[in-house]
C-alpha cells in the first residue's frame, strides 16, 4: 500500500511540475560522462575486494585450498581494473596524474589511490601463493589485502549514492549493500569454478555466492520499491533489460548452486550464472543512473 501511495505522490508530482522541467528541455543535473567500461569496473573491481576478503578470512581459518582461490580470484578482478580505469579517462597518464592529488568527491580519485595501495598487497600475496615461498609474507599481504578488500568492493557504491544523479541519491540506503552483496556473490562463484575446475569443490565457496546471489536480488527489490516514480530500471529499456536480466541468472546460479552438490559441472554453470547476474546487475545501475539524470522529471522528483 505505501509502495502504491508513493507512485501515486510522485505521479502527482510529475503533473504539477510538467511545464517547468529543465531550461529549454535540456537536463537540470549533469549527466555523468562515464562508459560503459566504469560499469564493468564496479565488477571486476567488487570480484577482486570481495575475493581478497574471502582469501584473508581462509588464511586466518588454515583452509590453504580455499585461500588458493580466492587469491586467484582476486587477481581475475584486479588485473583489469586499472586497464577500465583507463579506458574510461581516455589516456594512460590521466591514471597517474589522479594520485597527484587526493579527490574524496571523485570516484575515479578515490579509485586510482585505493588500486593503487590494494594492488601490491593482492598482487603479491598471490604471487608468492603461487610460487610457495616464503608463507609468512604471504600470510601477511592476503591478510593485508583483506582489510583493504571491502573498500575496493564497495567504495563505488557510496560515491555513486553520495551524488546528485536522482535514481542514486533515491537509492543511496540500498546502493552499498547492493554493491557490497554483489561483489560477495561474483568472489564466491568465480572461487568455486576455479576450485572445480581444479578437481574438487569447495563448499565454503559455493554457500558465500549462494547467500551473496540471494541477497543481491533481495536488495535490488528492495530498491527499486523505494525508488517509487523515480524507478528508471522500469521506463528506460536498457537497463531494464539488464535489471531483468541480472536477477533471473542470480536467482538461477543461487537455485542450481544449491541443489549441485560436488557437481563440478554444475557447480560451474551456476557461479558462470550468477557472476553474469552480476555484471548485468553494475551495468543496470550505470544505465538507470544515466537516464534519470537525462530526465528533468526525476530531478524535481528527487
Amino acid at each position: 500500500m505505501t509502495g502504491t501511495t508513493s507512485v501515486a505522490t510522485d505521479a502527482a508530482r510529475v503533473a504539477d511540475v510538467e511545464a517547468t522541467v529543465g531550461y529549454y528541455g535540456k537536463p537540470i543535473v549533469e549527466p555523468h560522462v562515464w562508459k560503459d567500461y566504469i560499469g564493468w569496473y564496479f565488477f571486476t573491481g567488487g570480484l577482486a575486494g570481495a575475493s581478497s576478503v574471502l582469501a584473508a578470512v581462509a588464511e586466518l581459518a588454515q583452509q590453504p585450498a580455499l585461500a588458493r582461490h580466492a587469491r586467484r580470484a582476486a587477481m581475475i578482478g584486479l588485473l583489469p581494473s586499472p586497464a577500465l580505469l583507463i579506458a574510461d579517462l581516455g589516456r594512460p597518464k590521466r591514471f597517474v596524474y589522479m594520485l597527484r592529488v587526493m579527490k574524496p568527491t571523485s570516484p575515479m580519485s578515490v579509485g586510482s589511490w585505493l588500486l593503487a595501495l590494494y594492488s601490491p598487497l593482492a598482487a603479491g600475496s598471490a604471487t608468492l601463493g603461487e610460487l610457495h615461498v616464503v608463507p609468512r609474507l604471504r600470510r601477511a599481504l592476503t591478510i593485508g589485502a583483506g582489510l583493504v578488500g571491502p573498500t575496493i568492493a564497495t567504495y563505488t557504491g557510496v560515491l555513486v549514492a553520495d551524488t546528485a544523479t536522482p535514481v542514486w541519491h533515491r537509492a543511496r540506503r540500498e546502493l552499498p549493500m547492493l554493491f557490497a552483496s554483489s561483489a560477495a556473490a561474483t568472489a564466491g562463484a568465480v572461487t568455486t569454478m576455479l576450485s572445480c575446475l581444479e578437481g574438487r569443490r569447495l563448499g565454503a565457496a559455493a554457500r558465500v555466492a549462494s547467500a551473496g546471489a540471494v541477497a543481491e536480488v533481495f536488495t535490488a527489490t528492495l530498491m527499486k520499491r523505494r525508488l517509487g516514480g523515480l524507478d528508471t530500471y522500469r521506463t528506460d529499456p536498457a537497463a531494464a533489460r539488464l535489471d531483468i536480466a541480472g536477477r533471473r541468472l542470480s536467482i538461477a546460479g543461487a537455485a542450481l548452486m544449491i541443489v549441485a552438490g560436488h557437481r563440478r559441472t554444475l557447480s560451474v554453470v551456476a557461479g558462470a550464472g550468477i557472476a553474469a547476474g552480476s555484471a548485468c546487475e553494475r551495468l543496470a545501475v550505470l544505465r538507470a543512473g544515466t537516464a534519470s539524470a537525462n530526465d528533468p522529471r526525476s530531478v524535481l522528483l528527487a
